[in-house]
């Protein structure tokens, strides 16, 4: 597969065009963001640990019929994905309290929820991605009202299927953002990533953070945290 011109580069990754027009060549990088943009840093061997582990839990949440822009993986930052339209809204699933969800409401962080909670806000950066309901996002005509349902289904077939990964991994999933995307007849898919940027993930007995809270909260040893994450999703199956 052919990479061509570079389509797209954001926080995390670059999109490259193929010689194939339905598909993409994702490349993760070791860049590192918090609070939109506002904390910028690196993380050693991000890239290659957020490919691998997005696309290893792809393939975990496809054989669950839950589909998804992954194609095949062709080397350890770069990806083939099938080309969607992203549809500007980010989900976020929680399980626990914690980050923005505890400050706005006052709950302190650990709080485990009798339900998961999910949340929609609009995918702008410049806006600094504000939390909205299904009415605002038919406002906004970023989705229909049988879109919307089929994606916060998916998103709850997600979080109980991630649940019980991390959960054997000895990990407590918190909560995580998702995103989806159209393909070129209409069909919806997760897309983007899922990986220690885009989750929160706690070590069950210890309840330590091994995810990018390290980075945002400047706790330390935020490589380490990845690369423990990668080693026990790749235990998993051992």
């Amino acid at each position: 597969m052919e990479k061509r011109q570079l389509l797209y580069e954001g926080k995390a990754k670059k999109v490259f065009a193929t010689d194939d027009p339905t598909l993409l060549i994702v490349e993760y990088k070791d860049d590192a963001t918090a609070f939109n943009g506002v904390k910028k840093g690196t993380i050693e061997g991000k890239g290659v640990i957020n490919n691998r582990m997005s696309n290893y839990l792809m393939r975990y949440l496809e054989r669950s019929d839950i589909p998804t822009h992954f194609v095949r993986e062709l080397s350890e930052r770069e990806t083939l994905v099938k080309k969607v339209t992203i549809i500007p809204l980010e989900v976020i699933v929680r399980n626990i309290a914690a980050g923005s969800f505890s400050q706005r409401y006052g709950v302190e962080e650990g709080t485990v929820f009798s339900s998961p909670t999910v949340e929609f806000s609009y995918k702008n950066d410049a806006l600094g991605d504000p939390l909205l309901n299904t009415d605002g996002a038919l406002a906004l005509d970023l989705a229909d009202q049988v879109e919307l349902a089929l994606i916060r289904q998916y998103a709850l077939r997600i979080n109980q299927g991630l649940r019980k990964f991390w959960r054997d991994c000895g990990v407590t999933l918190v909560d995580f953002k998702l995103e989806f995307g159209r393909l070129r007849d209409g069909t919806i898919v997760l897309a983007d990533e899922i990986s220690p940027d885009t989750c929160r993930l706690w070590d069950t007995a210890t309840r330590e953070k091994l995810d990018k809270d390290r980075f945002r909260r400047d706790l330390g040893g935020v490589e380490d945290a990845y690369r423990e994450i990668l080693r026990r999703m790749e235990s998993h199956d051992a």
